[in-house]
């Protein structure tokens, strides 16, 4: 199992073979150069090897490769632009489980390659690697950045929005779950930084992730029994990565991830002076980002699914804030990448601002039921079945951009085949539950039967 995508690639570990790692360390110095590739991974125990080769390949290509080690995506967009290099390869699988693994790559404006970009880096991949052995080895050079959690942090707490004294003061209880992922260590040395009495779970470099590692509700139940046990103030879990996060109330209750974009962006553009504020997210993300958007009076803009098509299009509108409704958030005084420190941070001033419990905050929050489903695609193609769809839908309006969104004056249903696995994805939104399903059940039916 391979996917080569706007994501980047990932496969089974096994599918990551070494002349595959070889020919990609290869392109991606004819791509981007070879002043300084930087190099950092999650915690799967199949990215210690992967690293190895790719340094040791990206050192035989004529780079200087700077070594990263475990860190979380957003660290490694950071450095890129903290260093100045021209570029960074993540080896992670983001919040696919075990056995996956794979890479993403990072131009020298610290975002992540875009869809023409990865195009032309798989047709070069596919044909250095069938002349690998006729390569010239230029011999590189390598390096550690011991201090790239810190700097990260350092960066974190000077964006302008953030007061760590008035944080601190208010001496929050966070449970924290990394899933043994990447944000094992910088999360919580940011969160003590910042006052916060922490109870931490699966923070172990060393251990497999002890559940399915996407921060969804579903997936969270120890996080809620932590909280309810320790009277904390709020849950953050991270994917394996940690450029996505999640939020739990005091209650224990998950907020669903599509909101922690709507609480960051409520602080942002409460905050910002700009005459022309706005928000870029994308077509699956929640409707509440048009309703905090009204209330600030910004210019709300939605994208094709991929944080490459989020922060191309924050830096083309000179954007406020941007993210996506999986829990990620971009700041532009941050970096253009998704990243859950910035994203913790940004909450964790909110609440401190407002005073008052995050279940009682969400309760003046607008309000709609999010679906999410994954169906298996088989062999079908979305674009040969639009008609079909098309006539299931009815007199909605229709986007195209990004497989189709149909969408209703209450609702709407989006349908797009995964950057990251073999299935279709069926987002949908509406007033209430049993609406939702009655708009969604069709088109599952479709799909269950022509698969």
């Amino acid at each position: 199992m391979l996917i080569e995508s706007l994501s980047g690639v990932r496969g089974y570990d096994t599918a990551l073979t070494a002349d595959l790692l070889r020919a990609y360390a290869s392109a991606f110095t004819e791509a981007v150069g070879r002043d300084k590739i930087l190099l950092g991974r999650d915690t799967r125990a199949s990215g210690a090897q992967i690293q190895e080769i790719l340094a040791t390949a990206l050192r035989d290509a004529g780079a200087h490769v700077i070594l990263l080690g475990i860190c979380p995506t957003p660290t490694v967009q950071f450095a890129v632009e903290n260093q100045k290099a021209s570029g960074g390869i993540v080896i992670t699988a983001s919040h696919n489980p075990l056995p996956w693994n794979g890479l993403k790559f990072i131009g020298s404006d610290g975002l992540f390659l875009d869809g023409s970009q990865m195009q032309r880096l798989k047709e070069r991949r596919l044909a250095i690697q069938k002349t690998l052995d006729r390569h010239t080895i230029q011999k590189g050079s390598a390096e550690h950045y011991a201090n790239i959690l810190d700097d990260h942090i350092r960066s974190v707490l000077q964006i302008p929005y953030i007061r760590p004294d008035i944080i601190r003061a208010r001496k929050f209880k966070i449970v924290f779950d990394a899933v043994n992922g990447a944000g094992y260590a910088i999360l919580p040395r940011l969160l003590e930084q910042l006052g916060c009495e922490l109870t931490c779970l699966n923070c172990h470099a060393d251990r497999p992730f002890p559940r399915s590692p996407e921060p969804l509700p579903e997936n969270l139940g120890e996080v809620m029994q932590a909280i309810r046990k320790e009277s904390a103030d709020l849950g953050l879990v991270v994917d394996p990565d940690a450029d996505r996060l999640a939020i739990l109330s005091d209650s224990g209750a998950p907020i669903s991830e599509e909101f922690t974009l709507v609480l960051a962006a409520r602080l942002v553009l409460g905050k910002s002076t700009a005459t022309d504020k706005s928000i870029v997210t994308n077509l699956s993300t929640t409707m509440a980002v048009d309703d905090i958007a009204r209330k600030f009076k910004a210019q709300v803009y939605r994208t094709p699914i991929g944080e490459i098509n989020v922060a191309q299009k924050m830096r083309d509108v000179g954007a406020t804030i941007g993210g996506e409704g999986n829990g990620g958030v971009l700041l532009p005084e941050a970096h253009l990448g998704r990243d859950s420190l910035v994203a913790s941070v940004l909450v964790l001033q909110l609440l401190a601002e407002l005073n008052r419990p995050l279940s009682q905050i969400m309760d003046e929050m607008p309000h709609y039921v999010m679906h999410k489903q994954k169906i298996e695609r088989g062999n079908i193609r979305l674009a040969d079945v639009i008609p079909d769809l098309k006539s299931i839908a009815g007199a909605a309006r229709s986007n195209s951009e990004d497989g189709i969104k149909f969408i209703w004056d209450d609702a709407w249903v989006h349908l797009r085949p995964s950057n990251t696995e073999p299935i279709i994805r069926i987002y949908a939104e509406g007033m209430d539950r049993e609406s939702v399903e009655q708009r969604v059940r069709p088109f599952s039916e479709y799909f269950r039967k022509n698969v």
